[in-house]
């Protein structure tokens, strides 16, 4: 059954892949805040809205919303801005999207939160982390220290939120190679990174998996057919979540 869909930060890679999926078959809203990619945003079967995330009101973003099922947040500054503006986006514009999914009036959407891999406190280690994970989160954390601290502090704060649904799908580095359509999902090692393509995949399936609920989701480089990994986790609920 169709539904209606805004994603936030619609003009990213992630974002352009998950529309081409789902905007067929679904009604699809992508929010930019540069007109000048309107034209992209339709030829991947979206409709644009000119809506900054940075610059519009939590009630704008409430508007727009309004009526829809689920709200993808795909958004990040992308490195540009330097740290000042990824805290911005990151953190204040992802609880900008909380308060405003709060602020619908009656049925609320659910929430699809794109973090990244080993987002956590760091005086708390997974207890399946090798001497190579943590390896990798060393030099995660020590080359952008800002975005990951962000990613946190948004992902910490969505936790405690009971007005809506949400999931959190945590992907490891991002590649621009064809889609395998294969993963390693859940309670996974973080050494390995994906193409762009698997991670929009499971974005796409988590549109009708509202059983994932409450789960935070690591997704890597792995040789598991992604619908079945996914299925998998959230059939055990494993959450990578350490707070």
């Amino acid at each position: 059954m169709a539904k209606k869909v805004v994603i936030v930060g619609g003009h990213g890679q992630v974002s352009l892949r998950l529309a081409r999926l789902i905007g067929p078959s679904n009604e699809v809203i992508s929010l930019i805040r540069d007109p000048s990619h309107a034209a992209e945003i339709t030829e991947a079967s979206a409709k644009p809205l000119l809506l900054s995330l940075e610059d519009a009101p939590v009630a704008d973003l409430s508007v727009a919303f309004e009526g829809a099922e689920v709200v993808y947040f795909s958004a990040g500054a992308g490195g540009k801005g330097g740290p000042e503006r990824t805290r911005k986006v990151d953190y204040e514009g992802a609880l900008k999207v909380f308060d405003a999914i709060e602020a619908v009036q009656g049925s609320k959407p659910r929430l699809i939160l794109v973090s990244a891999v080993d987002v956590r406190d760091l005086n708390k280690v997974p207890d399946y982390y090798t001497e190579e994970d943590l390896a990798v989160s060393k030099r995660m954390w020590s080359a952008i220290p800002v975005y990951m601290q962000s990613k946190y502090d948004a992902d910490k704060n969505l936790i405690q939120r009971t007005a809506f649904k949400w999931t959190i799908l945590r992907p490891g580095g991002l590649n621009n190679n064809p889609g395998s359509g294969t993963a390693s999902i859940g309670k996974t090692h973080i050494t390995q990174s994906i193409s762009r393509d698997d991670v929009a995949k499971c974005l796409a399936l988590l549109l009708n998996r509202e059983d994932a609920a409450g789960l935070a989701i690591d997704i890597v480089g792995g040789d598991d057919p992604i619908e079945l990994a996914l299925e998998a986790t959230i059939r055990k609920r494993e959450s990578s979540w350490i707070g």
